[in-house]
């Protein structure tokens, strides 16, 4: 295990250096990205010119923001709070979207199945666990919001642009096809198999 440094966006090659365990401390551009996002994206849907996924990491996360009109009328945003969400709701799509767009990073929580471990492993990507819990630690990340876009879903649901400075999460699904998920469930039936049997 080791602490990595990376900034967005990520290249191929340093995401096929990382692996189960290691700790990873992001820098740059996040997207938040939750169910609607990734069932219209999946059924086809665009993003705007303004959201470039590639090279990227989704952020499984519905953000609270609050928001206030500037001097000019112009909206700003603050992020008061920014915890994972539960990642397993996005497996019918995540595979599909890494692949069309480029992903090399998932954020969220619990882990994934494995369609994503496998497109992880195919198109050189990562799942990275981010602490329940810990939103405004999170919150404390982010340096600016950078735009918002697809607001039609709702703000918990809509792909926020933020800024970021050494946010954490550790690699628990490497671009190799271990899962640390995995292994703690079958660790998991083997001491219950061993009590019940």
């Amino acid at each position: 295990m080791k602490q990595v440094k990376l900034t967005t966006p990520i290249s191929e090659e340093a995401i096929r250096s990382l692996h189960a365990g290691d700790e990873v401390l992001i820098s740059g551009i996040l997207y938040t990205g939750r169910d609607a996002v990734h069932k219209y994206l999946h059924q086809g849907g665009e993003l705007p010119a303004e959201v470039d996924l590639s090279g990227g990491i989704i952020y499984h996360c519905g953000p609270v923001v609050v928001e206030t009109l500037d001097e000019d009328g112009e909206r700003t945003f603050t992020i008061t709070a920014a915890g994972p969400t539960t990642s397993i709701r996005e497996e019918p799509y995540q595979a599909d979207i890494i692949a069309k767009f480029g992903v090399r990073g998932v954020i969220g929580k619990g882990g994934m199945g494995l369609k994503t471990l496998g497109a992880c492993k195919a198109h050189g990507a990562v799942y990275l666990h981010a602490v329940g819990g810990a939103a405004q630690v999170y919150a404390d990340c982010i340096e600016a919001v950078e735009g918002v876009y697809l607001e039609e879903f709702g703000s918990p649901e809509a792909v926020w642009v933020l800024r970021v400075k050494d946010f954490p999460s550790i690699v628990t699904m490497d671009a190799y096809g271990e899962s640390l998920h995995e292994i703690v469930q079958g660790d998991s039936l083997g001491k219950l198999k061993s009590l019940v049997g």
